[in-house]
């Protein structure tokens, strides 16, 4: 049921390319019909050498330079039909991975949260491949197999229809085990692709995490997960290389049975001058190419089930949930005020582990609102849902006055400039990087950002400036300048509202305190939320927000928190009890 739905939506995207494929059609009956008028010109041949001094000279020298002209034909419409589908396997290949990377930009974070980055790579490139070198040889060799079939039923029928008889009735056996194979085959194949997936993951994780894996020993436990993982990989592609591999050589057993049988009936029939010498030569020949094809479907049927796996999971993910989309009426705000409401907001990433609950809060333009806490507390996810990454279970959250899930997301995060402590840097070059919220940005709009950043030193010491290329992730540069790259590139937007989450952990002390006074600058009538664990980064917001367990259990300013002698105060002082006593 599963490998029929594959099946048309596999076809459903095959549709686009129909002139391609009745090209492809067309060159192959033509590759097949040339191929198999070849054995006839052969027998011809024989028959025109009937035995010493009685040998038909000009018609053998006509005949060969038939069969040199037939075989000329067969070499160019078979690569014309070669061409046509490698064009149809990589275009549908090319269509899927665009299908999935649009997925990918429209898929809720929950599930990029939920699923290992490297069984997404897994889908997208190597199940990719391997479909398409499935379905390349589903092309190459299944349409011309199956006319090579018919074709040669044919013309050994207009031979001898006794003869063929025997053929096809020896024919079902191979179809037979052909097709009991291949059930056995796909799902030994879907899960060695899914235990791929997970190999892969493990591999992106332990590569994401070198530092981490060395620093604490666990090179050990990691051989150990990958050993336990390619030992399950290792049994399910022996299983499904052997239930596949079974398939040729009991195919070929059958057709030897065929051929034998052809040889054995057409010698009697020669005898008896039924047919002719040179007949029961092209008939030989007629029936091992009738049975070569099942070989090689046999083939092709073992490599579609692998493709037939692959393309099942890349369909999987490609018809996975989207993000709810914007409504039709959504608005779209060009100038947020600053004002932000959240009344009675309840969220879990859980069903049945609650996180936020009647988590209530106004603020008004301009202010500077510090979320402090414990580790999971919640700091981060009010800021998932300020950004709207996660809609909320019940409540709302205002800005502006009007509900976020009423507007746009592009405006609403327009609205918001972020630095976070993951910082994140794409391929190219640094004023690419710098210039991602803002690409019409002018040369002196980019140099006051840097400076206004502290960022344009470490910039003009590199190579080309603002013109170096930096690797995935920043490349070589250190976890403090690419952090600073990453203020640049909000000094540069300055939108009318700031999310700061953990914006200096990277940085050095001094540069630090430099880059307090230039976000003291940049928040000036601007909204801001600042998450932070050190507490004298947010001394001077006009909120803070203490957070345990989901709830707002203390607010107020630095001053006030610390007179209540609450839980603020002992956060406090467990990071200041040093200084405060001397």
């Amino acid at each position: 049921m599963k490998n029929r739905s594959t099946w048309s939506k596999l076809l459903k995207r095959l549709k686009k390319h129909s002139f391609f494929i009745v090209l492809s059609l067309i060159m192959a009956a033509v590759t097949v019909a040339t191929t198999l008028y070849v054995p006839i010109l052969v027998g011809h041949g024989i028959d025109c050498i009937i035995g010493p001094d009685n040998v038909d000279f000009a018609m053998v020298l006509k005949i060969i330079c038939n069969i040199a002209i037939v075989v000329g034909i067969t070499a160019i419409s078979q690569w014309l039909m070669n061409i046509c589908n490698n064009r149809i396997t990589y275009a549908v290949t090319r269509d899927i991975r665009n299908e999935a990377i649009e997925k990918i930009q429209v898929l809720p974070l929950k599930y990029i949260d939920g699923h290992s980055y490297g069984d997404v790579v897994s889908r997208v490139i190597a199940d990719v491949d391997q479909f398409a070198d499935g379905l390349l040889m589903g092309f190459t060799q299944f349409f011309t197999g199956v006319m090579t079939i018919l074709g040669t039923l044919i013309f050994m029928i207009i031979i001898d229809a006794r003869i063929t008889l025997a053929v096809v009735a020896i024919t079902p056996i191979s179809l037979f085990v052909a097709s009991f194979i291949a059930r056995k085959t796909f799902n030994m194949f879907k899960l060695q692709s899914e235990t791929r997936g997970e190999q892969t993951a493990l591999i992106d994780e332990m590569i994401g995490g070198q530092k981490v894996v060395k620093a604490y020993g666990y090179e050990d436990e990691a051989i150990g997960r990958f050993d336990d993982i390619n030992e399950r990989l290792q049994k399910y592609s022996l299983k499904a290389i052997f239930f596949s591999s079974t398939t040729n050589p009991s195919t070929r057993f059958v057709n030897s049975l065929v051929y034998a049988s052809v040889a054995i009936v057409g010698a009697f029939s020669a005898i008896s001058g039924s047919i002719t010498v040179g007949q029961l030569s092209s008939f030989l020949s007629y029936a091992n190419q009738y049975t070569k094809p099942f070989n090689e479907i046999s083939g092709v049927v073992t490599e579609l089930q692998n493709a037939l796996a692959c393309a099942a999971r890349i369909f999987e993910f490609i018809e996975e949930d989207e993000e709810i989309p914007d409504s039709p009426n959504s608005i779209v705000i060009d100038e947020v005020d600053g004002t932000v409401d959240l009344k009675d907001v309840c969220f879990s990433y859980v069903p049945d582990r609650k996180l936020i609950e009647n988590f209530n809060l106004h603020v008004d333009k301009g202010q500077r609102i510090a979320i402090v806490g414990p580790t999971g507390c919640g700091k981060t996810t009010v800021i998932n849902l300020l950004m709207r990454f996660y809609d909320v279970n019940s409540g709302s959250i205002d800005v502006s006055g009007v509900d976020i899930r009423d507007m746009t997301r592009r405006s609403l995060r327009h609205g918001f400039g972020m630095v976070l402590q993951d910082t994140w840097l794409k391929s190219g070059t640094i004023r690419e990087n710098i210039t991602m919220g803002k690409p019409d940005a002018t040369e002196e709009e980019i140099i006051e950002a840097s400076k206004a950043a502290h960022s344009y030193g470490f910039i003009k010491r590199m190579p080309q400036g603002f013109d170096t290329f930096i690797g995935e992730d920043g490349g070589n540069l250190s976890q403090g300048q690419k952090q600073l790259l990453c203020i640049t590139r909000i000094m540069l937007t300055k939108p009318p509202m700031l999310i700061l989450d953990e914006a200096t952990s990277s940085i050095d002390t001094r540069t630090e305190i430099k880059i307090q006074n230039a976000f003291a600058k940049l928040m000036e009538g601007r909204t801001s939320f600042i998450v932070a664990h050190r507490l004298s980064t947010i001394q001077s917001a006009d909120v803070i927000l203490v957070m345990k367990d989901g709830h707002i259990i203390e607010q107020g300013n630095h001053e006030e928190l610390l007179r209540q002698n609450g839980f603020y105060n002992k956060l406090y002082y467990s990071q200041f009890d040093t200084v405060s006593q001397a």
